[in-house]
């Protein structure tokens, strides 16, 4: 049988955690990458990858199967993921929660348009904890549901703080209220706003001479993203970054505290954890496995955008079905 061919859209960390994850699956090879830097400029983990800027993307229709788009939500993948899904299918991570209906709007009229297949906002949040949150609903339909992150560094946060003007570099941990955490856990079911569940922590490296004060008002008022949070911003130099802040770890919680029974007196509680070394590589073996689901889906015919709602989960694995049904079921 032959291999997917995947195609990597932006080379930052989630681009080589994608390629990481194409070297750690042997039914996925890489086509090539594609950036709007200079490719000569960067050198792939993949010896002898093939590197091409994005603007010649178009030559390259139909010679692979699948492209992963590796751009920031807050901006690229908005543009990006409706432009290639009309002549390409397509992956990509868009992970801010509020916009996910107008992106799933624009992106499927455009992939049915091109008789493509798009699957979007795919990793582990949104993504894993959305299928999580789905069935530990469904299972107890009389309880609550609560998600925590962190303490961990959000790459789509830390973008949008790379984004304003005068920043050079940023990283963003979001982190779990403990009281709130723990109250969860033991079954109380507290009613919880967003600023009681989370703190955000920036560490932000600034240009000579910026405007530190409007950098930091930006930041604390980021719709979606700031706004809604106690926000705590430190100014630090590029070195304080690199030496303290240069991994990417993350994780996080999702309960469903529920009852069951005839007078719903039966308590029970759902808890499902992630504890992640690195946040970009974690998410991308999540885009490849889905991008295996997207090629074999689209070879049945499937066109438009799709979740991960709409995946089924033998179509996840290269296993054969009748090995899934033997060994994991």
């Amino acid at each position: 049988m032959s291999k997917i061919k995947i195609a990597i859209i932006g080379y930052g960390n989630l681009g080589k955690g994608v390629e990481c994850a194409i070297k750690n699956n042997d039914d996925t090879e890489l086509y090539g990458i594609f950036t709007r830097r200079d490719p000569a400029s960067l050198s792939p983990l993949t010896e002898g990858a093939s590197v091409f800027s994005v603007n010649s993307i178009l030559e390259h229709k139909g010679k692979f199967d699948i492209a992963v788009i590796c751009g920031g939500s807050a901006t690229d993948l908005p543009v990006q993921t409706p432009a290639f899904a009309e002549n390409f299918n397509v992956i990509d991570s868009f992970d801010t929660h509020a916009n996910i209906p107008l992106h799933f709007k624009n992106v499927d009229e455009a992939a049915k348009k091109g008789g493509n297949i798009a699957v979007i906002s795919v990793g582990w949040d949104p993504g894993m904890f959305s299928i999580n949150r789905l069935y530990s609903e469904c299972i107890l339909p009389d309880g609550n549901s609560y998600t925590f992150w962190g303490k961990g560094i959000s790459q789509g946060h830390s973008d949008a703080i790379r984004r304003i003007e005068g920043v050079v570099d940023a990283r963003q941990y979001t982190i779990p209220v403990e009281s709130a955490l723990s109250a969860v856990r033991e079954g109380k079911n507290p009613e919880l706003s967003t600023r009681e569940k989370h703190t955000r922590e920036c560490f932000v490296v600034a240009e000579e001479g910026a405007d530190k004060e409007r950098i930091a008002s930006e930041i604390k008022n980021m719709p979606n993203y700031f706004a809604d949070y106690d926000t705590t911003v430190h100014f630090i130099t590029l070195e304080e970054l690199k030496k303290n802040h240069g991994g990417i770890p993350h994780g996080g919680f999702v309960f469903r505290t529920g009852t069951t029974g005839f007078d719903n007196s039966t308590k029970h509680v759902i808890e499902y954890s992630l504890k992640l070394e690195s946040n970009p590589e974690f998410t991308s073996s999540v885009l490849v496995a889905f991008a295996r689901a997207a090629v074999k889906l689209h070879s049945e015919g499937v066109t438009g955008c799709k979740t991960v709602f709409d995946i089924p989960p033998s179509y996840l694995s290269s296993k054969p079905y009748d090995e899934l049904i033997a060994t994991m079921l």
